[in-house]
């Protein structure tokens, strides 16, 4: 289950009830984390060659949404150790962090290593 920013939820009650525009982002980008980055998307891995990739989304069900593409993390050139969170932002450098949460499973993404995440297998709710 992912947690919404408090940026994301300030723009969605702003569009909704305030009728305020929101534009939303041409392309979201999953980051890796060693720690629950709250909503600053903290603890976000950053050595060697890793950079944020870019993630696709099915249409929503029952208020769930899961990515309709793999998402491929390349082979890391450094040791990043256990990767237990992600976060989803709105463009593939800064900006700003949508949602995040935890891995069902911590994974480790060292030297040599690469990280898949097959299709249908991250969750966006809203709650």
């Amino acid at each position: 289950m992912s947690k919404m920013s408090n940026y994301l939820e300030a723009a969605l009650i702003n569009a909704v009830f305030r009728n305020t525009s929101y534009t939303s982002p041409a392309k979201v980008y999953m980051s890796l984390h060693t720690a629950d980055p709250g909503e600053t998307g903290a603890s976000e891995i950053s050595a060697g060659d890793y950079v944020r990739q870019e993630a696709t989304f099915e249409v929503p069900t029952d208020g769930v949404s899961t990515n309709s593409a793999v998402i491929d993390f390349p082979v890391s050139s450094s040791d990043h150790g256990s990767i237990t969170h992600f976060a989803i932002w709105d463009a593939s450098t800064a900006s700003n962090c949508l949602v995040y949460g935890a891995l069902t499973t911590a994974r480790t993404y060292n030297t040599g290593e690469f990280l898949r995440v097959p299709i249908g297998e991250l969750s966006v709710t809203f709650a």
